[in-house]
């Protein structure tokens, strides 16, 4: 297949808006059954199947089979990393005036983009790397750890220098969809979301990709990047 047939081919499997669904929900990073997937997408356990069966052909997911039952995953961060800049493309949402639900805020709050934090709150964190000289804008949309950098990770007991780069980099600057600013992602993100939640900073939501920060958090938060709640 060339290139041209295989994006095109890519484009017409997220062209459905049922597909996308699912795809949306499995963003969590975790693997889900496929009467899940139907109902995130509000259509019936026959046609989640079909769709599923595309996206699985595609490319686009992952199947594994326990027992009786068969759980889907995104296929690998290439996967996510695009939905994720596609979402990015679209109008920002205007809500003035509009009543948001409290999932909706939690999760343009804080979230999980596949496997790192995103949203307002992982915004703002690689901001404050940023200005303090932890993080420096690279080339090919990657972040720079500095001296200084590696020993504040080094307080959260992150080597960075032993976290194993992936083909795309170790720091990777991944454009937030609601923020429309970049958050950290990349394999140095993916460590430290789970040492966060590790440390009790952080907790995962067990029914969406929204995150919870504890007061522990906060204070944590505070004291490593002066952010407080008035900043957000």
């Amino acid at each position: 297949m060339t290139t041209l047939s295989h994006l095109s081919a890519v484009a017409s499997l997220i062209a459905d808006q049922t597909r996308v669904a699912m795809l949306v929900a499995l963003m969590d990073g975790r693997a889900h059954p496929a009467g899940d997937l139907a109902q995130a997408a509000g259509v019936t356990p026959q046609t989640a199947s079909a769709h599923l069966g595309k996206l699985l052909d595609g490319g686009l997911v992952l199947v594994e089979a326990r027992g009786r039952h068969r759980y889907y995953r995104i296929s690998g961060n290439r996967v996510a990393t695009a939905i994720e800049h596609l979402a990015a493309l679209g109008p920002i949402e205007n809500t003035h005036g509009v009543s948001v639900s409290r999932d909706r805020r939690q999760l343009r709050f804080c979230r999980r983009c596949y496997d790192h934090m995103a949203g307002q709150l992982g915004v703002l964190v690689t901001d404050e790397m940023q200005r303090r000289g932890y993080l420096v804008p690279g080339s090919d949309d990657q972040f720079v750890v500095s001296d200084d950098g590696h020993g504040w990770f080094a307080c959260f007991g992150i080597d960075v220098g032993a976290i194993k780069p992936t083909r795309r980099g170790l720091a990777r600057q991944c454009l937030d969809w609601t923020e429309r600013r970049h958050h950290l992602a990349g394999p140095l993100g993916v460590r430290f979301l789970a040492v966060l939640c590790e440390n009790g900073w952080m907790q995962r939501s067990g029914t969406s990709r929204a995150i919870v920060v504890t007061p522990l958090g906060w204070s944590g938060l505070e004291s490593s990047l002066g952010i407080t709640t008035g900043m957000l």
